[in-house]
């Protein structure tokens, strides 16, 4: 079969997917914990009782894990266009996958891999975040399922670790196995010359981004609403509860502002300064965290749980100001572009507030690959109506409007630099190299991780309590 630029890619996505498993496994947990309920409830039906399907050194995996993860790999691949239906083989090969992570996670345990609370809690935080961002909001999210972000996070704690755990030892053997340009042109040449696909037109571009901040009158209305709510409750003697219900942006308003014993550490570090420093049945001044302003009064405190009941007034997203954002990337951009002296990554890495690219100086990467440079049609619609309008490399853009995860995201600003333009040819390593040396990367990756899993599980107990497809 002639390989085309589409089947490369194909071949390449397979070997990211491949080697990726536990990545992944990370991503659809939470895909599956925060999706639309009507979605899981019309997909999951009640079961038989649950099974132990298999052991690694003790620990039960169960039947219920395996269908929950079989129904968010169909149900991720139909998000993305792709008809994947049920199979034994998708099943037992996701029972393996899993198998395979508990032998990370005891592999773990004897090379002493600790992942930290504060890691867990900020890789947490940004895939909630992330998820707020495609809700449209917090309390959409928390509506959605019954349950505030912190009971959330509280009930999926040791499985996120778990699997943060095993993704540490799956990356730390990674990072050790390198490719040598040799094994590149040998990858390289075993593709016949009349299959080399015809790469498409490609760029590379860098960006700073503006989150612009809600207008000052905005923000100030929302602190003087949650400060007259705290005089009536200290000077007044309403109750907490009742203004809760009436007034608070918060998913627990309904219930009065109660949010039910739980870790400090699940709180952001702002409300739990905030509310450890209270004694029981005292209101903390007016606080600010990036949910909006909180009025908090602590219950009881057990050791390092709290119990407390709160006002959230957030402020209104739809009063943002998008001049200041405006007014900030243009400044940037004219001082690039008068002053050859100042460099576009070093603004980047200072002023930029997307997190994703201002450590990289603002090179746009994509984020399964590593890799900066993309196919000109496939951009975005947004991104590409910026790039189509660039002559030359190192043009800057003006100041634009854009969405940073979807339709349903607040609005951003951004400048974007053209870095690269390669156009379209014929595959070859003098214009292709870093993407060959890539996939070349992926494939040895893949056969050494999986050469070096199976020796692994030569040295740790695993017990099948269901007939598998090769011992039936």
């Amino acid at each position: 079969m002639k390989l085309t630029y589409q089947t490369l890619l194909i071949q390449r996505t397979k070997i990211t997917i491949k080697k990726s498993y536990m990545a992944r496994r990370i991503k659809l947990l939470f895909i599956f914990i925060f999706a639309p309920l009507s979605i899981v409830q019309a997909q999951l039906k009640p079961e038989v009782a649950d099974q132990i399907v298999a052991l690694v050194s003790g620990n039960p995996i169960l039947k219920s894990e395996i269908d929950a993860q079989v129904f968010q790999i169909i149900q991720q691949a139909r998000i993305g266009g792709q008809q994947v239906s049920f199979s034994e083989e998708l099943w037992y090969n996701i029972l393996e996958g899993v198998i395979d992570s508990k032998v990370l996670l005891e592999k773990a345990k004897i090379d002493s891999v600790v992942v930290s609370d504060e890691d867990v809690n900020r890789r947490m935080d940004l895939r909630i975040q992330q998820l707020v961002q495609q809700a449209g909001s917090e309390l959409a999210l928390e509506q959605a399922f019954g349950k505030s972000i912190i009971q959330l996070r509280a009930e999926y704690r040791e499985q996120f670790r778990e699997d943060i755990t095993s993704e540490t030892v799956r990356r730390n053997k990674i990072r050790s196995i390198t490719i040598t340009r040799p094994e590149v042109f040998d990858f390289f040449n075993s593709i016949p010359p009349d299959s080399l696909p015809i790469i498409p037109e490609q760029v590379s571009i860098s960006q700073i981004v503006s989150l612009p901040p809600p207008k000052t009158d905005a923000k100030q209305a929302a602190y003087e609403f949650a400060q007259q709510l705290r005089d009536s409750i200290i000077t007044h003697g309403k109750s907490i509860e009742e203004l809760a219900r009436r007034h608070s942006d918060g998913p627990s308003g309904p219930n009065g502002g109660l949010l039910p014993s739980t870790k400090l550490g699940d709180f952001v570090s702002e409300y739990s300064a905030a509310a450890s420093a209270l004694q029981p049945g005292q209101i903390s001044e007016v606080v600010e965290t990036t949910f909006g302003f909180h009025v908090i009064r602590l219950n009881k405190r057990v050791a390092d749980e709290i119990e407390t009941n709160h006002i959230l007034i957030m402020v209104d997203g739809n009063e943002l100001d998008d001049q200041f954002s405006i007014d900030k990337l243009n400044a940037i951009r004219d001082s690039i572009v008068f002053n050859l002296d100042y460099k576009f990554s070093d603004f980047a890495r200072r002023h930029s507030e997307d997190p994703q690219t201002s450590s990289l100086g603002g090179k746009v990467t994509d984020p399964r690959t590593g890799e900066n440079v993309f196919v000109l049609q496939a951009l975005d619609p947004e991104l590409y109506r910026v790039v189509l309008l660039m002559d030359e490399v190192g043009q800057i853009s003006l100041p634009r409007s854009f969405n940073p995860n979807g339709a349903n995201s607040g609005k951003a600003f951004r400048i974007v630099r053209l870095d690269r333009r390669i156009e379209e040819h014929k595959a070859s390593l003098d214009l292709d190299f870093e993407r060959f040396e890539q996939i070349a990367l992926q494939q040895k990756q893949a056969r050494v991780m999986g050469e070096w899993i199976k020796d692994l599980r030569k040295d740790i107990y695993i017990e099948y309590k269901i007939p598998t497809p090769e011992k039936q």
